[in-house]
């Protein structure tokens, strides 16, 4: 509760600061403007340097639009004050006051088109604008309205008067506005190491009082270069007091007869500038040089601040990305890498710099790697590979780098690589597992569930492949069709689970004896097995039948429904030499007619196909 009426108290305080301060600043606008005016009025050249109007424009150009009343009526009395102090006449005293606060104000509403709008010494743009608006145009329009009633009262030349006006207001507004301007905008308490910058004001000032206070030796244009010293060692702030300095010590020697633009006095020969206008051309081209060093300052300012949030940015994105990002040349050393490598490899990037692309790469990856570097070189601008780089444990990541080629940025020359290095381990390992998936998806269309051996796809391709091959290299091709003998009465003695097991030790049996890589043992369905031997004789098929019947009896599997009282095949063999005439059908029907003789037979035995048939 306290906070929150302490916060209220605040508050309703606030106004009355703000008034507070408002008054302060209109009783500091009064005093300086009337010293001003007293000033310049001193002694008989009232035109050396007339501040007035320069101090009410900085005054508008720096206030809010809806005070600027206050502060121009403010200002009339200043300066309807500071002319009785130096008792000139009265009526002069009330039409020059108007004349003048007119003529600041026609240069702030030309200047200020928003109420928002700010002086801007130090933009080229707003710096013309000045010039012409406040320093030309508004002197020429009151000075014309000074002249036509000098005309009409004194007889004065138009032209002359208008001239004399302009000039004496033009000068003292392009001197005391922009010097006014910086010095109300500079915070000055704890702004200078005075321990370190002493020296620069007490030298100019030892020179500024040694070239006006003497006319033999020209030390006056040595005051510019300290002025630009001062600029840039202590702020705009000072360098504009540094200027009023100047103008002021010169408007003290020169009123007295001293210095450097005394001798320039008006009607000593036709032709010569008076003092007074030399004066403020001197001082109005010091305030211009400041400022121009100014934008040129400002620019080179800009410049660095967006070379620092550009660097900024950089080493935060470098610092966080995930990626790698690498500068090569084309020799394969790194230029810059940055720190996500440490992540990924357990290599610093100071270790990784000394490392190029044959330390760090897998042997045999490298040689496409420098094919896409040479590539680069020679006018790709961009590439993309996978490849492995070493870790420092001493195995290997899986990366994509994505490759773009480097210009110098003055002559267009192609000068190294820009790696962008992601790792892809994790795709990689997903990428393996999806393909074991399809690998085990594709075994299972073309593999026995039961038996582990090919089912019936699988027979019927390798089949149609085979005949094939031996119709274009003539050779022959031999089929075995195997029978469990009574396998119903076996399943219904033993149980199915009991007739799946006697099944995979028949599948055993086979897969012992046919074990050439180009044989195929299949099941063809039910207790029904297939064996294709492509190159195969009719007499090495006879064989291999026979050893499977002796290989399946010695396994001594009991059944109580064989006679033999064990499990027993029965076998059909058949060999075709295959030809256009023939088909693979034929060569089944063969071994499947044989198979039956063999199981009307007696089962337990091999049965050939007809030799006429099958050699």
């Amino acid at each position: 509760m306290q906070t929150s009426s302490a916060h209220i108290r605040r508050k309703l305080r606030n106004p009355r600061q703000r008034r507070y301060r408002f008054a302060l600043r209109l009783a500091a606008c009064f005093l300086f403007v009337m010293l001003g005016t007293i000033g310049v009025g001193l002694g008989s050249q009232a035109n050396l340097i007339w501040v007035a109007n320069g101090l009410l424009l900085t005054y508008l150009l720096l206030a809010p639009r809806r005070r600027w009343f206050a502060y121009a009526v403010t200002a009339f009395a200043a300066l309807v004050t500071g002319s009785a102090i130096v008792r000139d006449p009265w009526q002069q005293v009330l039409s020059f006051s108007l004349l003048n606060v007119v003529e600041v104000l026609i240069g702030a509403f030309l200047l200020r088109r928003r109420s928002t709008q700010l002086p801007r010494f130090t933009d080229p743009a707003y710096l013309l604008r000045f010039v012409g608006f406040a320093v030309v145009l508004a002197p020429l329009i009151t000075g014309s309205i000074y002249a036509s009633f000098a005309v009409f009262l004194h007889h004065a030349s138009f032209g002359h008067s208008v001239i004399d006006w302009a000039v004496a207001d033009g000068l003292g507004t392009a001197v005391t506005t922009p010097a006014f301007a910086a010095i109300f905008r500079t915070r000055f308490r704890g702004a200078i190491n005075w321990k370190q910058h002493w020296i620069y004001p007490a030298v100019f000032v030892g020179l500024t009082i040694a070239a006006f206070a003497q006319a033999r030796v020209p030390l006056l244009f040595l005051i510019y270069p300290l002025l630009v010293l001062i600029l840039l060692r202590m702020g705009m702030g000072w360098a504009a007091l540094a200027a009023l300095f100047v103008a002021a010590v010169a408007s003290w020697f020169t009123l007295r007869g001293a210095g450097p633009f005394a001798i320039f006095k008006p009607g000593a020969s036709p032709g010569i500038v008076p003092s007074s206008v030399l004066l403020q051309t001197f001082v109005a081209s010091a305030m211009l040089m400041l400022y121009t060093v100014s934008i040129i300052l400002e620019s080179q300012q800009r410049t660095e601040r967006r070379l620092q949030e550009m660097a900024s940015l950089h080493a935060m994105v470098t610092e966080n990305s995930r990626d790698v990002i690498l500068l090569a040349g084309f020799d394969g050393r790194p230029h810059y890498i940055s720190p996500a490598v440490y992540a990924m490899t357990g290599w610093k990037p100071e270790e990784t710099m000394q490392r190029g692309f044959s330390e760090v790469m897998h042997p045999e990856d490298l040689p496409r790697i420098l094919a896409l570097v040479r590539d680069v070189r020679e006018g790709a601008e961009n590439a993309m590979l996978e490849y492995r780089i070493q870790k420092r444990s001493g195995g290997y990541v899986w990366v994509e780098a994505s490759l773009r080629a480097l210009r110098d940025s003055g002559t267009g020359i192609r000068s190294g690589i820009l790696f962008i290095v992601r790792d892809i381990s994790e795709r990689k390992d997903a990428e393996s597992a999806l393909l074991q998936a399809h690998e085990a998806v594709e075994r299972l269309a073309v593999v026995d569930a039961l038996t582990g051996l090919a089912n019936r796809r699988r027979f019927d391709e390798a089949l149609i492949a085979e005949w094939r091959r031996g119709i274009r290299d003539r050779a022959p091709l031999s089929l075995l069709m195997l029978d469990a003998d009574h396998f119903k009465l076996y399943n219904d003695s033993y149980g199915h689970v009991r007739g799946d097991a006697c099944l995979r030790q028949i599948a055993e049996s086979a897969m012992e004896i046919v074990a050439r890589p180009g044989d195929l043992v299949s099941r063809y369905g039910g207790e029904e097995f297939a064996i294709l031997l492509p190159g195969t004789p009719n007499e090495g098929a006879l064989q291999i039948a026979t050893d499977l019947c002796r290989a399946i009896c010695a396994r001594n599997l009991p059944h109580v429904g064989n006679p033999p009282g064990i499990v027993t095949v029965s076998i059909g063999c058949a060999t075709m030499v295959p030809h256009l005439e023939l088909q693979t059908a034929d060569l089944i029907e063969i071994a499947d007619k044989a198979l039956y003789t063999a199981k009307r037979s007696g089962r337990n035995q091999v049965c050939n196909g007809s030799p006429a048939q099958t050699v």
